[in-house]
Formats: structure tokens, C-alpha cells, sequence
């Protein structure tokens, strides 16, 4: 018999995954040939010894439960099975009703983060013991943030003071315990409520492989990571295209610049062909999805966004993807506007936005045939380049 260990984790599973929209409980879609769920468990295996309580729904305790099962190996004495709640703070409560007596650190963790890193656990529970009543591991916020009020912008955020939590959120026991049995209210996570109940939280460095699986861009985004790190990484090529047409408002913007006194194209945001071209031959060669998953108009704040906003958030994708850009090229197809004279202007737009990649721009006519020929809109195609980080 394995001896009792003083950390317990908890688990989340119960998630109904609708966002992700993959037709059942979101811990036990596959990423790979194993689940969600699986591969939450390989990390958390990994970590320091605990007692693991996994939280799922009902029905599928059984399939949890022989997941778990496989993921422990010896250490199947310290697992357990309970079914969720109807929120994310009742799954929790049950798991926490699960925990032996001695256990006097608990890590509360999301199965949806499931690529989570082993040291993220031991960062926290070192945390713990060097006297913090809670921790969380966080992430500092990459992106330019802004306050907003329907479509309007109010103001901007610094994001100085901002960071990104993750979990493993973890706790002594005691003040955890406590805060639960206090609760009137649901909160977002279990740092929140730990914190209405007047303690103060502590962080720690998160990790970017942390990030939720919420979105099939998410489900995506983990299968390329595991599939790379399965292989020898090799530099990756895809293609793009993008067509807009013009008639909308405002004044025109094309591979990154603004073109006075021509023709806007309409779009949801300002119609550049030319990024969104780019930008589908990134995500294609990183196996990151297209446009639409990550920039589609489920996404209000890139409604009238130019061409570095698309382009500056693609690098952070690949980035956190294991990629960086190696070189683009891309041709537009239309009567207006001339590219001649800004050809080298535009290049350096969109290198400067791409974090000084290589990118070439050629701009041709298709003698009258067609939409382009006809002069009602733009068409872009794209090849792109990325390499392993």
C-alpha cells in the first residue's frame, strides 16, 4: 500500500463541451489516439505524488474511471471517480468531499488544459509551502486589450496589470475547505472565491501549453502540437486566398497600407485581401485551422481591424504553436489599385507586422476576365513558409 500522500488534485471533467461542439462531454474527445481527459492525467502522473480525484459526468464515470486507471499504473491506489455537478463550483465541491483527511495541499485542475506541463504542478505546490494560502499559475497578456461597450471602443486597458490565469489552482486545504463552505455565490474559478473569502492569492509562472481546450481552433492547436512532438519537426508550407469586393465604406486598405481616394472593399473587418491571404497560408502551414476560425465574425473585436492587427496575432499563434514565419509570397489580382509604385512600401508593411519576415508582393491584371477584370473586386493568393522555433 503506496503511503498517504499530503497533496490531493482535483480533476474537472463534467464539462458538457458545447462550445466545442463535438457532440459529447468535451474530457473524452480525442486530441490524438487518446482523450482530452488522458492526456490531463498523463501530466498530472507526472507531477509530485497525489491523491487525484477526477469529477465526471454522470454516466461516464466508468469510461474516467478506466482512463484513469491506465494513466496511473501503480498509483491506481490513489485514484477516485465522482460525478459532477450542474456547475463547475458544484463538481468541485464533490471532488473536494472526496479528498482523505490527510491531505493538506489541493490542486484544483481543468482536464480542458490538458497539455499542461509537470512543473506547473510543482511550481504551485512549492508555492504552498513556502506559506502561500492560494496560488495560480498565470501568463502575461501578449495582446493589446481594450475596453468596449457594444461595438464602441471606451478605452484601453494596460496590460501591464493584466495576466491570464491557468490551472492547476492550488490551496491549503484548510482555506479552501473553508471558502467553499462560505460560498453564496458562483465564481468564475476557485482563486476568486478564495479570494471573497478574504485571502490573498499568490501566482506563479503558467505555461503557454497550458491554454484551454475550448474551441475546435483549441482541439486543432493541441493535435499539431502532439503531432509534432511525436516527428521530426520540418519546415511547413501552405496556401491561402482571400476575395473581396469593392463598395465599402471608408477609403481603401490593401496588403497593409491605405490607398487614398481609392475604393474601399467591404468586409467585417477593412477588406485586405492581401493579409487575409497571408494569414490562412500561416495557419495552413502550422495546421492551425483558417481565418475564420480565429478572426471569423464570432470575433467583434477585429470588426474594421487593418492588416497588422491580423498579422501580429497569426505570429503569436505560431509562436505558441512551435512556428515562426520563414517567408511569404504573395500576388494580387486586380485592376486597381497599381501596386508598382508602393510594391516595396507594402512588402515592408507587412514584414514589419510579421515580425521582420521576408515577404514579396507581385500585383498582375487578368486582361479583363473575370470579377477582377471587370473591376468589382480583389483577389490575393498567398505560399507561405514556417519553421520549427
Amino acid at each position: 500500500m503506496l503511503p498517504v500522500p499530503r497533496v490531493g488534485i482535483v480533476v474537472v471533467a463534467a464539462g458538457s463541451g458545447t462550445r466545442l461542439g463535438a457532440g459529447g462531454p468535451k474530457a473524452f474527445v480525442g486530441i490524438d489516439r487518446h482523450s482530452i481527459l488522458r492526456h490531463a492525467l498523463d501530466g498530472v502522473f507526472a507531477a509530485p505524488e497525489a491523491q487525484v480525484v477526477i469529477v465526471a459526468p454522470e454516466g461516464r464515470e466508468g469510461d474516467a474511471r478506466t482512463e484513469a486507471l491506465v494513466a496511473a499504473g501503480d498509483r491506481a491506489d490513489l485514484v477516485s471517480v465522482v460525478t459532477g455537478g450542474p456547475t463547475r463550483q458544484d463538481s468541485v465541491a464533490a471532488g473536494l468531499g472526496a479528498l482523505w483527511g490527510d491531505v493538506e495541499i489541493v490542486l484544483v485542475h481543468d482536464a480542458a488544459r490538458a497539455l499542461t506541463p509537470p512543473e506547473v504542478f510543482s511550481r504551485v505546490i512549492g508555492a504552498i509551502d513556502a506559506g502561500a494560502d492560494g496560488v495560480i499559475p498565470v501568463l502575461p497578456v501578449i495582446d493589446t486589450i481594450k475596453r468596449v461597450a457594444g461595438d464602441e471602443i471606451v478605452a484601453a486597458v494596460d496590460r501591464a496589470e493584466l495576466a491570464a490565469a491557468q490551472t492547476p489552482q492550488g490551496f491549503r486545504r484548510r482555506v479552501l475547505d473553508a471558502a467553499y463552505a462560505a460560498a453564496t455565490e458562483d465564481f468564475t474559478d476557485d482563486a476568486a472565491l478564495v479570494a471573497a473569502a478574504g485571502h490573498t492569492v499568490a501566482a506563479v509562472p503558467g505555461h503557454p501549453l497550458g491554454f484551454k481546450i475550448t474551441t475546435a481552433a483549441d482541439l486543432d492547436r493541441a493535435r499539431h502540437l502532439l503531432g509534432a512532438s511525436s516527428a521530426v519537426a520540418l519546415p511547413r508550407v501552405g496556401v491561402g486566398t482571400d476575395v473581396h469586393a469593392f463598395g465599402g465604406g471608408g477609403t481603401l486598405w490593401l496588403a497593409g497600407l491605405e490607398w487614398p481616394g481609392e475604393q474601399a472593399l467591404s468586409g467585417h473587418s477593412d477588406g485586405d485581401a492581401v493579409a487575409h491571404a497571408i494569414v490562412d497560408a500561416l495557419l495552413a502551414a502550422a495546421g492551425l485551422g483558417d481565418i475564420g476560425t480565429h478572426f471569423g465574425t464570432d470575433h467583434p473585436e477585429y470588426a474594421g481591424a487593418h492588416a497588422d492587427a491580423f498579422l501580429t496575432r497569426t505570429t503569436v499563434l505560431l509562436r505558441e504553436s512551435g512556428w515562426r514565419v520563414g517567408n511569404v509570397s504573395v500576388q494580387v489580382q486586380a485592376n486597381r489599385p497599381r501596386f508598382a509604385a508602393r510594391r516595396v512600401e507594402a512588402e515592408r508593411a507587412l514584414s514589419d507586422a510579421l515580425g521582420g519576415a521576408a515577404v514579396s508582393v507581385s500585383a498582375t491584371t487578368t486582361d479583363g476576365l473575370g470579377f477582377t477584370g471587370r473591376t468589382e473586386g480583389v483577389s490575393a493568393f498567398a505560399v507561405a513558409l514556417v519553421v520549427p522555433v
